[in-house]
């Protein structure tokens, strides 16, 4: 398998992961997102017409969107999809949650607090996201008061599709020491065999453009 991905996507990193954790054999394929890669017809017209990674490749088939791939690696690999219908609703139902409420806050927060010149940073824009993700934080935190998975009794894509982004060093409002759950269950994550950084998965880091 391929993955097309990038080092600092939140969202790669959901796919990348489940693919690592799995154990699978698989090759990150570097988009030059930042170079406008992901903009360009050659990348729309062959990979992905929504113009964002991740993008996987099995054989003949092409996934994008991390919920679906990490659904498609459950449903044909089988990890990490939980056990019972009962489960695979309650892992939609957070990665629904975290696509809307905490991914995609983080994402645009981070990118606007670190990937563009500081004179262009909105700050109106960022403070509004940052309200917005201490709810979400909130809600996470109270989610694993008392359990050590997001759902059932061991990791799903409902952790690794939540967690994505909180491992990321780049400043955007998120300070693990305030929040004592998710601190404890990203160390529990991280310490899952074949655990790995985002940068340390995926090839393209700040540093690269430093």
């Amino acid at each position: 398998m391929e993955l097309y991905c990038f080092g600092e996507s939140g969202h790669s990193y959901k796919a990348a992961l489940a693919l690592e954790l799995a154990g699978l054999e698989w090759t990150p394929v570097f988009v030059d997102f930042f170079s406008g890669e992901t903009r360009g017809e050659d990348f729309r017209d062959a990979l992905n017409e929504m113009g964002e990674c991740p993008v996987l490749i099995d054989g003949d088939l092409t996934l994008s969107q991390s919920g679906v791939i990490q659904q498609y690696l459950s449903d044909t690999y089988g990890h990490f999809g939980g056990s019972g219908a009962e489960d695979k609703r309650e892992i939609l139902r957070w990665q629904l949650w975290d696509n809307h409420k905490l991914s995609s806050m983080a994402g645009m927060c981070r990118f606007l607090m670190n990937f563009i010149p500081r004179d262009k940073r909105p700050a109106e824009v960022i403070a509004f996201l940052q309200g917005r993700l201490r709810g979400a934080y909130g809600i996470l935190n109270a989610h694993l008061a008392e359990r050590d998975w997001m759902v059932g009794q061991s990791v799903t894509n409902a952790d690794l599709t939540c967690c994505s982004y909180l491992y990321y060093p780049e400043p955007f409002g998120f300070d693990r020491t305030e929040w004592p759950h998710i601190d404890t269950w990203l160390a529990r994550i991280s310490d899952l065999p074949g655990w790995k950084h985002p940068y340390d998965l995926m090839p393209g880091n700040p540093s690269d453009r430093a």
